[in-house]
């Protein structure tokens, strides 16, 4: 079932800013626009075709546009709302600037790379009163809203332990976090952080309870020159091992001989108009020759793990194992939830109940949420958000609003906690990365 059409508002438009024209800044303004109720008055984005683009595509003025954030601001557009969708390690400064205008902010995650920064939001937004809503969107998919009404409801008592596992997809984990911009902690963040950030905040909001500890284990297991095939090569494209290597840049971008090239999953074809956003094959082929993301994942300069395990204990006793791998096919997140009187298996749009006194399974299917926009992700989760921000800035309700960044600086402490627990080989409280009030 599609998603139903945009129900417009009476009133004038809201009107927002982005700051980082990206997959996600652009994924969201375009949601924004969707809704009926909002447009796009600035965009700030250092590379002049994605912002170009973005801008002619929303119809945003031509005094709207900008190289980056800094101009964009200073120039106080009258706005709304602003979309900060920057890299990790650069959001702390353009909320403090959005905080100062007194902009209602919509902040990528991982919302700062280190507790200081987090601890630096949370100064920002309470000293100057604004709203900051962060943007986890697995809290705005029908499967959440269904999975959260169906454990308010009983359906197997009292939840008890949680396993959940975040299959990253290995083609994904090749082009993200070895051939691409996730790949360094020091250029970005902990995988953990970069990635996950969205499942331990979906945990604690569907276990209801705050975390106290965690520990953690995880390192780079295969993506290293000694685990290279006999043969191979720093580049895909002159690489003698390339036809037997499933992490081949002309297989995942669909730049191989067919049908060696895949090209029919729209999520590959969503990479590699990424990789190369000239769209032919001469200029695809061009971008793995020279640039990144046709390195060899055994030569790269990549440092961050390729599987982590988590594991958090809550403050009502309930306890959970997160797992996070490169080696899986891609796929939705899997979840197994632990009742007193039942079990919960979440997959695939299905939610099962088992009931332990009757011996039945009764299985309840998710509303399919097709996505309707280029860069639309998470089972409708992105939609989801940024429909509840764009009302909540609209008429003034808040009420479907449920990512906060209170909520999110929690989540946040757990990874930063779960970091430390695993250099460390120890348990850690995650009160430890908390900011104080």
């Amino acid at each position: 079932m599609e998603a139903p059409p945009p129900v417009a508002h009476p009133g004038p438009p809201v009107r927002l800013l982005v700051a980082g024209a990206g997959a996600r800044g652009s994924a969201y303004a375009r949601l924004a626009v969707d809704t009926g109720q909002a447009t796009i008055v600035g965009v700030a984005e250092p590379r002049r075709l994605l912002r170009e683009s973005l801008a002619a595509e929303l119809g945003v003025p031509d005094g709207g546009l900008f190289a980056d954030w800094q101009a964009m601001l200073n120039t106080r557009l009258p706005a709304d709302g602003i979309i900060i969708a920057t890299p990790d390690r650069e959001h702390v400064e353009p909320f403090a600037a959005a905080a100062a205008h007194g902009y209602p902010v919509l902040l990528e995650k991982p919302v700062a790379g280190d507790a200081a920064g987090c601890a630096e939001l949370a100064r920002l937004q309470r000293e100057s009163g604004i709203t900051a809503t962060v943007c986890h969107v697995l809290r705005y998919t029908p499967q959440t809203a269904l999975l959260r009404q169906l454990l308010s409801a009983g359906a197997i008592g009292r939840v008890i332990s949680v396993q959940h596992l975040e299959p990253v997809g290995f083609w994904h984990f090749a082009h993200s976090y070895v051939r691409g911009n996730w790949r360094r902690e020091d250029e970005s963040s902990p995988f953990l952080l970069a990635k996950c950030t969205h499942d331990v905040d979906w945990l604690s909001f569907v276990i209801g309870s705050r975390p106290v500890r965690v520990s953690s284990f995880g390192r780079l297991s295969h993506f290293r020159p000694e685990e290279a095939p006999e043969g191979a090569s720093g580049r895909c494209t002159g690489c003698p091992a390339e036809p037997r290597c499933p992490y081949s840049a002309l297989r995942i971008y669909g730049a191989g001989r067919p049908p060696d090239g895949i090209t029919a999953d729209p999520a590959r074809a969503y990479f590699a108009d990424v990789v190369d956003p000239g769209g032919t094959r001469e200029s695809l082929w061009q971008a793995l020759a020279t640039g990144p993301y046709g390195r060899c994942v055994y030569f790269a300069d990549n440092d961050v793990v390729d599987h982590q395990l988590v594991n958090i204990d809550y403050q009502d006793g309930t306890t959970a194992s997160f797992t996070a791998t490169a080696f899986t096919a891609a796929g939705p997140r899997r979840t197994r939830i632990f009742g007193s009187h039942g079990e919960i298996s979440v997959e695939a749009g299905s939610i099962s109940v088992h009931d332990f006194l009757t011996g039945t399974t009764t299985a309840h299917s998710v509303p399919a949420t097709a996505p309707r926009l280029a860069g639309e992700k998470h089972e409708g989760g992105d939609r989801g958000l940024v429909q509840a921000w764009v009302t909540a800035l609209a008429r003034g309700d808040w009420s479907g609003v449920v990512s906060g960044l209170e909520e999110s600086l929690v989540s946040h402490a757990v990874v930063f906690a779960a970091e430390e627990a695993r250099r460390r080989d120890a348990v850690v409280r995650v009160e430890e990365f908390s900011p104080r009030p």
